[in-house]
């Protein structure tokens, strides 16, 4: 059997060649997913930057720590506390300590510049380190110096903390853009530090700390020494390479499991719809005297031919593609920029191996199918599919059906809200999308008729003979129009469900939002007593201040769980601008010992009092006062200002008063924030600016999985539309002989895939409707007011690909068959 499987591959090689390319590019795409994984487990340590040149850093309290039962549960607080003044003063006695300061600074008026500008106090700039290499130091007040070349010693720069005067420049280190000011002017702009640099032994500086704590020292509790390597942790984001190198996998892990998933679509629909080609030979070959597990063996042996040569060429393929990735991904800014492929082996192995068991998965039901075949097949003259579904088709196609429904239902009434989550919603459509391609035999013919019947009453025999030719060959029309069920399906459901939930996040913003007004401070800062006073002063303006944090609590014993809190300055004010949609309690009843929770959270019950962690670590009792939807996920909590632990003021909504005219109170508003570049903004232009946007990772990984699914879809049609139109020789010759042209058996073929390309797509809406569907009930139980969204747009432009490559590929094998001289060999 291995000498006759050789001799079939070599003969019958265009029937292989679409499941050699698809494994080739699995398993290429599967060993650069491997190297990526590889590459990201080496990743090296951060060095320090803004303090690569300082003895010892001293950072205050900025994680929560909380003991379970299960171990030490930790958070990042959103509010790190300062150092104490007694540490302090014990760290003065050891050396020099520098006060380290952080802020935003942005360039007015359409300057040019970099968009995003952080200031620090010159004091800190040693300790990176910066030296001044054109102009000097700042000495006044409005006198700054700058990284890069963007501005010239002597030069006026407009910003938000005021006209300032450019006295040197420093060159840039790579990592942020700085504008350095007097310590003095530092400390007015941002009179909270959360640490300091000391120029002392490391060993004595925390040996102060440790006294200091021993000692009780308020505030001690949870102060850090960083020396070495970590000093990186009082850097911005020092998690930065981290948090991309873990979207890094999630779309490099996608990518891998997709593509896994339509090779397996791909190979075994490729030997599916060869061994059915070949029924006569299989019966030939039974009528010799081979038995069903020969022909079986044969298949496989075939399949494992094709998956050697296919996993060896991917994986020179993918070691010539991944390091030309991985520059792409760090160009793109998806990686750090120390990201680069080593030389690992073991990606190569997975990918090979990985490639032979989806061979030989795909190929495992067609040589069962292919070992059931008796001798009288080798009679078989008919055209017509008889049986195009099978016992086990039957079994796994119902039963995946199934799977897919029973988990829906059970997700929606257990936990609708992770039907929102991306995991769920790249991975749920999949069972779905097998399902279909499964049982796609059964609605072949009465999907074709219906898609059929006004061609059929049109003039000419084209629609009728396209519709015939369609529901006789059910397996090849279903082995065309599986791929673009999977593309089309994929297209619909992930789309849809990224701008069904964006739509959903929108609503949400919409129906909260009541104000007319609404007054932002700059990203990362926030306005100021006097601001707010001047903002309290416009006359017609009700104000109801709030500022962003967070709060912690402790569920199920064991889970630290950070909520996003709103912390609200004036309570009975709130209703007047927002409209929270709670599901029990009232608004009214917040106040400093209270606050209102989602049905998120474990205890959501009113009147119940809750244990707390506030942004800073403050441990707090609070009551329950009301309850709000879950939603979407962003509801969040919300506390009184005594509860947001010192974050300042960074949006404030506008009601207007009985009477006022809005023109007259915008105008009070711009101009009691435009000294410190606040933004105002009507309430429908706020939640406009507020929409959601997918990240670059999310965008990046759903065109990937999506070109995935139509390189795939491409390679499946053109090679089953070839492998059919040449078996189909003799039908072809019989229309020439009764006298139709080249042009009209064109025209007919191109009629015949469109319809094979529209019956895929139809199924694939079909299945994309099912999947939005299951998440538009999940955002109803979740009281979102939004309805599922189909990318029409999209899911055009793709049936629109497909169907041009099924014409294309069925013309193409076409032109050449037509142009052989009509005869009929019987």
């Amino acid at each position: 059997m291995l000498t006759t499987a050789l001799h079939t591959l070599r003969t019958r090689w265009v029937a292989f060649t679409g499941s050699f390319v698809a494994l080739s590019l699995g398993v290429a795409l599967l060993a650069v997913s491997g190297l990526a994984l590889a590459a990201t487990l080496d990743a090296p340590e951060r060095k320090p930057e803004r303090f690569a040149a300082a003895p010892v850093v001293v950072r205050g309290q900025d994680t929560l720590r909380v003991p379970t039962p299960s171990g030490e549960r930790t958070e990042e607080l959103a509010r790190p506390r300062a150092v104490p003044d007694t540490v302090v003063a014990r760290l003065k006695r050891l050396g020099t300590v520098v006060e380290d300061r952080s802020f935003p600074v942005r360039i007015r008026g359409g300057g040019h510049g970099p968009g995003e500008l952080v200031g620090h106090p010159w004091s800190t700039a040693a300790f990176a380190p910066y030296r001044i290499d054109a102009g000097r130091a700042p000495r006044a007040a409005d006198e700054v110096v700058v990284t890069g070349g963007w501005a010239a010693p002597g030069e006026w720069v407009r910003t938000d903390r005021g006209t300032l005067r450019v006295v040197g420049t420093v060159p840039g280190r790579g990592f942020e853009d700085a504008v350095f000011f007097t310590d003095a002017r530092a400390a007015r702009l941002a009179p909270v530090g959360v640490q300091v640099a000391v120029d002392a032994e490391v060993s004595a500086v925390r040996k102060a700390v440790r006294d200091a704590g021993r000692d009780s020292a308020p505030g001690s509790a949870g102060v850090r020494v960083l020396a070495g390597d970590d000093r990186r942790y009082a850097d911005a984001d020092p998690d930065r390479d981290r948090e991309a190198l873990t979207g890094l996998n999630a779309l490099f892990g996608t990518a891998g499991g997709v593509t896994a998933f339509v090779s397996v679509f791909v190979v075994a629909s490729t030997f599916a719809f060869a061994v059915d080609r070949r029924r006569r030979e299989f019966g030939l070959l039974r009528t010799a005297g081979a038995t069903p597990g020969q022909l079986r063996r044969t298949v496989l042996a075939e399949a494992l031919g094709v998956g050697v040569l296919a996993s060896a060429a991917g994986c020179v393929l993918g070691a010539y593609a991944a390091p030309r990735l991985a520059a792409l991904v760090v160009e793109e800014g998806l990686a750090p920029a120390w990201f680069t492929i080593g030389d690992h082996i073991w990606p190569y192995h997975a990918a090979f191996w990985a490639g032979l068991v989806v061979a030989l998965s795909g190929a495992t039901a067609a040589a069962w199918r292919a070992g059931r075949t008796g001798p009288v097949e080798a009679l078989r003259e008919a055209s017509v599919d008889t049986r195009a579904m099978t016992r086990g088709r039957w079994v796994c196609g119902a039963g995946l059906l199934l799977t897919a429904l029973v988990t829906l239902v059970l997700a929606l009434a257990d936990d609708p809200g992770d039907l929102l989550h991306r995991k769920t919603y790249v991975s749920r459509p999949m069972p779905l999308i097998a399902a279909a391609a499964l049982l796609a035999p059964v609605v072949v013919r009465p999907t074709a008729r219906l898609l059929t019947w006004l061609p059929t009453r049109l003039p000419g025999a084209t629609g009728l003979l396209a519709r015939e030719n369609t529901v006789a060959g059910v397996r090849r029309t279903a082995a065309v129009a599986a791929p673009v069920l999977v593309t089309v399906a994929l297209t619909g459901s992930l789309l849809g469900a990224v701008a069904t939930l964006n739509g959903a996040k929108a609503a949400e913003v919409r129906e909260r939002t009541a104000a007319a007004f609404v007054v932002t401070a700059p990203s990362g800062a926030g306005f100021d007593a006097a601001t707010v006073a001047r903002l309290r002063a416009v006359p017609g303006a009700e104000l109801s201040p709030t500022s962003s944090g967070a709060v912690y609590v402790l569920e199920d014993g064991v889970a630290l769980i950070r909520s996003d809190a709103r912390a609200v300055a004036a309570p009975e004010r709130l209703t007047a601008t927002t409209r929270l949609p709670l599901a029990a309690g009232k608004v009214s009843d917040l106040g400093d010992d209270s606050i209102i929770v989602n049905e998120e959270w474990e205890e959501h019950t009113v009147g119940r009092r809750v244990r707390v962690w506030l942004g800073d670590g403050t441990l707090k009792t609070l009551r329950i006062a009301a309850v709000m939807h879950t939603g979407t996920g962003d509801n969040g909590v919300y506390v009184t200002a005594a509860n947001a632990a010192g974050a300042p003021v960074d949006r404030v909504d506008v009601a207007l008063a009985d009477g006022a005219d809005a023109d007259t109170v915008a105008a009070g508003l711009r101009g009691a924030v435009a000294s410190v570049g606040g933004r105002v903004s009507s309430g429908d232009e706020w939640a406009e600016a507020a929409l959601p946007e997918s990240g670059g990772i999310t965008r990046t990984g759903l065109f990937l999985v999506l070109g995935i699914a139509l390189l795939y879809t491409g390679i499946s049609v053109v090679n089953t539309m070839l492998t059919a139109t040449s078996d189909r020789v003799r039908d072809l010759t019989v229309l020439r002989l009764t006298g139709a042209t080249d042009a009209q058996v064109l025209r007919l073929l191109a009629a015949e895939s469109l319809t094979v390309s529209a019956v895929g797509t139809l199924l694939g809406l079909l299945v994309a409707g099912l999947n939005l569907a299951g998440m538009g009930a999940a955002l109803h139980l979740l009281a979102v007011p939004a309805t599922p969204v189909v990318p029409w747009a999209a899911v055009a432009t793709t049936a629109g690909t497909c169907a041009a490559l099924t014409v294309a590929a069925s013309l193409t094998s076409a032109t050449l068959l037509v142009r052989r001289r009509a005869v009929v060999r019987e």
